[in-house]
């Protein structure tokens, strides 16, 4: 019988959760997305990342059972302590250094963060008698980048100039080890996931695309961006939430045919350049705008393409994106610009879930008719 595709709600009712980075742009999201289903979440995270932030506004340490905002990950007696306390049923390990150029400054942290974490996160869950699933959410920056015109696969080499991107492609092998030498023949089944850059309302993160945009917007001031021509894989947040939940309900439930390494990246006609992004931003801005200028100040060295396969989600688990980079700017701007008139934070992201569900289930009774 072919999968529906789909994030299933009552499959997460009543689910312990142990969420690393809660208090992130994504992780933010997926606080709210569980807690919409009846999830049960303790979340572990060193800081709040950002001022504003969506973990803030949106009053996300409300919905949780418990909210840690003062743990890192590599503090692993305190991570043990808190994992074993919240005895949850699935781990989801999202903290991280996340920022490229953030790496060149800070190398050693990074790769204490997102290899070690990944090390602590693993080996506390050895202690932890109920859990059943691990995801460790990396990048689509842990392949080997070369240029090419096509999307990466998951069979493809690992790697990393930078320290960030080398930093998560360690954290796939720790994870592989793990799976391999502790847990090919226990109750827990381990996987990771890779998605592209996501987009959304809330993040408010520093040195990346959207968050600085709206920055410059709100200041009316020109935004200022450093490499136009980079082709990237952009998506709403919402698509690989959405991969990240259907995966751990495989792993769940049928097992280590799942427990492997997926990408869940978008369509192929919405991998685009910076410049095409920016230009389509300030289509949709509905007020003044003094636009944009290209600086070349301070330039670390980046991928300028990157794409990414998501077939083997598409084949095996029938997971597919279902907003397209358009949908996912326009959800992006009415997001922004209903908090600035004053909306509820957390409204504005459990509507903007609510329709993405919505818009799931519409693609799969077609895809049934068809």
């Amino acid at each position: 019988m072919r999968k529906s595709g789909i994030v299933n709600r009552n499959f997460w009712f009543g689910k312990r959760i142990f969420l690393t980075g809660h208090t992130g742009f994504k992780g933010g999201w997926l606080s709210l997305w569980l807690h919409s289903m009846g999830a049960h979440i303790t979340g572990y995270s060193v800081d709040i990342p950002s001022t504003p932030s969506l973990f803030d506004l949106g009053n996300i340490g409300d919905v949780l059972v418990e909210s840690i905002t003062d743990g890192n990950v590599t503090d692993f007696e305190k991570l043990k302590q808190s994992m074993q306390k919240a005895n949850p049923e699935i781990i989801i390990h999202m903290a991280a250094q996340p920022l490229v150029r953030r790496s060149y400054e800070s190398p050693v942290d990074t790769y204490a963060t997102n290899v070690m974490g990944t090390v602590n996160v693993m080996e506390a869950a050895r202690s932890c008698p109920s859990v059943r699933v691990i995801l460790n959410v990396t990048t689509d920056k842990c392949y080997e980048n070369r240029e090419w015109q096509w999307g990466y696969r998951e069979i493809d080499a690992l790697g990393g100039y930078d320290p960030y991107s080398s930093s998560k492609a360690c954290s796939e092998l720790v994870t592989s080890a793990y799976r391999s030498s502790f847990f090919q023949s226990s109750k827990i089944k381990v996987a990771t996931a890779r998605a592209g850059n996501v987009i959304g309302g809330g993040d408010w993160a520093e040195d990346r695309l959207i968050p600085d945009l709206i920055k410059s917007l709100r200041n009316e001031v020109q935004i200022q961006i450093r490499n136009p021509e980079a082709i990237r894989p952009w998506q709403h947040v919402l698509e690989p939430l959405s991969g990240y939940l259907l995966l751990c309900q495989n792993l769940y439930l049928e097992g280590n045919d799942f427990a492997q390494a997926w990408n869940f990246g978008p369509r192929d006609n919405d991998i685009r350049s910076v410049e095409w992004v920016v230009k389509q931003m300030l289509s949709k801005w509905p007020y003044e705008h003094p636009g944009y200028q290209v600086v070349n100040q301070d330039l670390k060295h980046e991928a300028n393409m990157l794409k990414l396969d998501h077939s083997k989600a598409l084949n095996e688990l029938n997971w597919s994106p279902k907003w397209g980079l358009d949908k996912a700017l326009d959800a992006t701007v009415q997001w922004f610009i209903d908090y600035l008139r004053g909306r509820d934070v957390k409204e504005l992201c459990e509507q903007q879930i609510a329709q993405y569900e919505a818009d799931c289930l519409d693609d799969y009774k077609i895809s049934v008719l068809i």
